[in-house]
């Protein structure tokens, strides 16, 4: 089963407890780029999925990669939202589970689509109540701010904001009517966290990629000929442009750059 060693210590270096292994599933280069952690509750409300869907695609359309533990509920809608092959989905078990199963099919078109599966526990490992406080501590670290959809007050998210405040980590959250959401709004109260008040206006505050990196991004990839099918995964509609601008060839069911 492979593994990271110390090539992302970078994000690592902000845990309590330093993983030995992180085993993972799917495309490592995703570790690279630029990546926000997105973290609420199991029960959103309809307005929460359709805000986090927005910021999440809008996100992922421009080069930033979401972090969530896919879970039910707003962890699911933000691995929707970045269209699978633009997320990293962090594990409360090993790799060799699917859990929760009632999300089997989103961790693997996760992991079939071009996104990232991981996790710091043993591949056999089943999950426990105490590896999901340990699974939230690893989102939060990958990410360089936290966006807290919706939370009540003394919830499992409102953990991972504790882990957020000791790393240093920016907080956003989704505003909530009065009632609502009671932990993110106690975060704007205390003046732990921002809110989105502008989703445009939020997302033009990464330096996220331009088209001219994103093409040469593809074109790098390309470079390492990779097979026709792994291309179509990664990329989808973006290779089809490309060969049929000459950009790229398919010989023996590998890309070629012409």
């Amino acid at each position: 089963m492979p593994f990271l060693l110390d090539k992302h210590i970078t994000e690592f270096k902000y845990m309590k407890s330093y993983p030995k292994h992180i085993y993972y599933r799917g495309d490592e280069d995703l570790l690279n780029r630029q990546k926000v952690s997105v973290v609420g509750t199991r029960r959103p409300s309809g307005y929460t999925k359709s805000i986090v869907m927005q910021i999440t695609s809008s996100l992922a359309s421009r080069g930033v990669v979401i972090v969530s533990g896919a879970a039910m509920g707003v962890d699911a809608v933000a691995h929707n939202g970045a269209g699978y092959s633009s997320t990293i989905a962090v594990m409360g078990c090993g790799i060799k589970h699917r859990y929760p199963k009632i999300n089997s099919n989103l961790i693997e078109s996760i992991e079939t689509k071009g996104g990232l599966v991981l996790s710091q526990f043993d591949p056999d490992f089943i999950a426990t109540p105490w590896s999901f406080v340990v699974r939230n501590e690893l989102v939060v670290a990958l990410g360089e701010v936290l966006i807290v959809a919706e939370a009540d007050l003394n919830s499992g998210t409102m953990r991972s904001v504790e882990y957020a405040k000791k790393m240093g980590k920016p907080i956003f959250v989704i505003p909530h009517r009065l009632g609502e959401s009671k932990g993110t709004n106690a975060l704007l109260e205390s003046k732990d966290a921002e809110a989105i008040y502008d989703i445009d206006k939020f997302v033009s505050s990464f330096g996220v990629l331009s088209k001219s990196q994103k093409e040469d991004t593809f074109i790098q990839y390309c470079r390492k000929s990779p097979s026709y099918e792994d291309a179509m995964k990664k990329f989808g509609q973006k290779v089809f442009e490309a060969e049929l601008e000459g950009i790229i060839a398919v010989k023996d069911g590998r890309i070629v750059i012409l």
